[in-house]
């Protein structure tokens, strides 16, 4: 992981991440947790983040239009905090956006700890809700999420959403997943996903790793570009 001088935001740097850092970082996370599936199915991200963080995830009433906060401290993430509303909804999308929130929130938690001993101008990324002397992240519907696809310059959401896939599908599991519907092609044996399956998979990927359909787009689109006429990368 490289760092850059930050020319925006409350941080005086900002971490660089590939997506193959991303993937290994929660990889190893799981795995060292013993909470990386051995077949593809939910992820158990809430107990993910108590044995992570050693925080049990709380719901609360928090500002309209957010649906997580993550508090920090001197040892990393102090408290995780979900919207009171998505669990008085008691649907099964707003169940698998609960499981999507947490993902995000220990995004946050796996990549940014270490940028909150040296943070600065925090009004301007932690707002004041509850104690405003406590470093905390709002986290809305955020570009770059399933609801609002594209990027702002929040990098530090940025980042987080794309811990999401990672941490509730990981890619050797999704490619297990989705093997009743690949294709082999070629020699080499690679397999591809031919277009007029897409949504299919992507409604097979929603049900087996328990996140909404929107979720499972995104990533099928990372792992297999609807562009990209090349194999599936396994």
């Amino acid at each position: 992981m490289k760092s850059y001088r930050a020319k925006s935001g409350p941080f005086a740097e900002r971490p660089y991440y590939t997506d193959a850092d991303i993937e290994n970082i929660c990889t190893d996370e799981m795995r060292k947790l013993e909470l990386y599936p051995t077949t593809p199915s939910p992820v158990r991200i809430d107990r993910f983040i108590e044995k992570r963080f050693s925080v049990t995830p709380e719901y609360d009433e928090l500002p309209d239009g957010i649906l997580g906060l993550t508090r920090f401290g001197a040892n990393g993430v102090q408290g995780i905090v979900i919207a009171r509303e998505l669990d008085e909804e008691g649907t099964l999308t707003a169940e698998r956006r609960i499981r999507t929130t947490m993902a995000h929130e220990a995004g946050h938690g796996l990549l940014h700890a270490h940028l909150f001993l040296t943070a600065t101008r925090e009004k301007s990324l932690f707002g004041d809700f509850t104690d405003p002397k406590v470093p905390k992240v709002l986290c809305r519907d955020m570009p770059g999420s399933a609801a609002r696809p594209g990027y702002d310059g929040r990098w530090w959401e940025y980042q987080a959403n794309r811990t999401i896939g990672p941490l509730l599908m990981p890619r050797p599991l999704v490619q297990l997943a989705l093997e009743p519907l690949l294709e082999r092609a070629g020699s080499l044996g690679g397999y591809t996903l031919q277009a007029p399956r897409r949504e299919e998979a992507i409604r097979m990927l929603a049900t087996t790793f328990q996140v909404n359909p929107a979720v499972a787009r995104i990533r099928l689109e990372e792992l297999y570009p609807v562009a990209d006429t090349a194999q599936l990368r396994l």
